[in-house]
């Protein structure tokens, strides 16, 4: 993957992680009950779930990059069409709402187990990966090699994003409460400029 396209891709990566989402607010949660240490059982094991995700999704993509070129232009088009209907869902969504409803009692192990089957089980994850990974593969590199550079780089970044998140728990939660809907308005929006633009990215 070219650098300036693995660039884009990291700055994409980020607009996806920083979206609230079930793990998200999993992490936040478990951030303001167990504190950010042991949140990291509850990151890994989303992390773990997303990369495995993502890593299908590129794998499957090659194989239709490979295949036929004219299904993977239309897949692209599917895709930036998703995300703008995702953006728009996003821009009209409510403001963020906590609930506590974990208890202190849970173990690491059940920590890591809740975060990977919030990923996993997530088939928005699954859409969503789809539809934003076909502008980062080239056909005329080796789809293995791109899929793990795809794989680890958004894993790095969605550990990132969700550590800061568990960390900052207590002075997240009020400032979702305050600016929730502005935030998705802004999050919307950058869905709908990246919708717009992946069928002609590449």
């Amino acid at each position: 993957m070219p650098f300036d396209t693995w660039l884009l891709y990291v700055i994409t990566c980020f607009g996806i992680a920083v979206v609230p989402g079930p793990n998200a607010l999993l992490v936040l949660t478990h951030g303001a009950l167990h504190g950010s240490r042991r949140t990291l059982f509850t990151i890994s094991g989303g992390v773990l779930g997303f990369a495995v995700v993502l890593a299908l999704c590129a794998l499957g993509l090659g194989a239709l990059i490979q295949a036929s070129a004219t299904w993977f232009a239309a897949l692209k088009i599917a895709g930036g069409l998703y995300l703008i209907w995702l953006g728009f869902g996003l821009w009209r969504a409510a403001p963020v709402s906590l609930e506590a409803a974990a208890t202190a009692s849970l173990r690491n192990g059940a920590l890591f187990r809740q975060g990977l089957v919030s990923a996993i089980s997530n088939p928005k994850a699954l859409l969503l990966f789809t539809a934003f990974i076909p502008p980062f593969l080239d056909p005329h590199r080796n789809i293995i090699a791109q899929t793990a550079a795809i794989a680890l780089t958004y894993a790095v970044v969605e550990f990132f994003v969700e550590y800061m998140v568990a960390s900052a728990a207590h002075r997240v939660r009020p400032w979702l409460a305050r600016t929730g809907r502005r935030f998705n308005k802004v999050c919307g929006g950058f869905f709908v400029l990246f919708g717009l633009a992946l069928p002609i990215h590449g």
